[in-house]
């Protein structure tokens, strides 16, 4: 059965951090809050949790296209090929915020993305999420949380997602309602910008 926690984006409190980074560390899968939808997550680093998660999705780890959730752009260079100054730019003036950044991978990529070319970098302008990733010290591999519902795309009261996913996951964080759109997804891996899903970040700071 998953916990519920209620934490608060104004002021995390360090001790449920804390507790939601302890299961992530064991392997655990949690749902947390983003500045656009609820999103699910574990370890970028627990190759188990990882095939997890994929379980979850209903798909082969190989094939998973998730986003890495990293706390500022300082670990970057950890994950992506060096980039350009006018792509840092880009990255520098809208993140954290409500976008998704397809970056060229290098080699330090885990084992379960070895094969990837491009990666998915997300700095979300969300306290929660971003305490959380700063306290667990490496990215959370992120994926939205869609909802079967033909009308609601993405479910947005963290106490029904918890209903839905209650004996799936370890942890639902609720930290209010979340948005029902989702992040603009701007590939940056080839010399123009090319936006490849239009959500909720806008597109005129291009």
């Amino acid at each position: 059965m998953a916990d519920l926690i209620r934490i608060y984006e104004e002021n995390p409190n360090p001790k449920e951090i804390k507790r939601v980074v302890d299961v992530l560390r064991k392997g655990g899968v949690v749902i947390y809050p983003t500045d656009t939808v609820y999103g699910m997550g574990c370890d970028i680093t627990n190759n188990r949790a990882l095939e997890r998660l994929a379980r979850l999705k209903g798909i082969k780890l190989a094939k998973a296209n998730w986003s890495f959730v990293c706390s500022d752009l300082s670990n970057l260079s950890d994950y992506v090929r060096q980039i350009d100054t006018s792509t840092f730019k880009i990255l520098k003036r809208s993140l954290p915020g409500p976008y998704t950044f397809i970056l060229p991978g290098n080699n330090n990529l885990p084992k379960a993305f070895k094969k990837k070319k491009t990666v998915g970098i997300r700095v979300p302008k969300n306290n929660i999420i971003l305490s959380l990733v700063e306290a667990l010290g490496n990215p959370i591999v992120s994926t939205s949380i869609y909802d079967e519902d033909e009308l609601l795309e993405y479910t947005t009261d963290p106490e029904l997602i918890h209903e839905k996913w209650d004996k799936l996951v370890d942890i639902v964080i609720d930290g209010g309602y979340g948005d029902n759109v989702a992040s603009t997804v701007i590939d940056l891996s080839s010399s123009e910008p090319e936006v490849l899903r239009e959500g909720k970040g806008s597109l005129d700071i291009f």
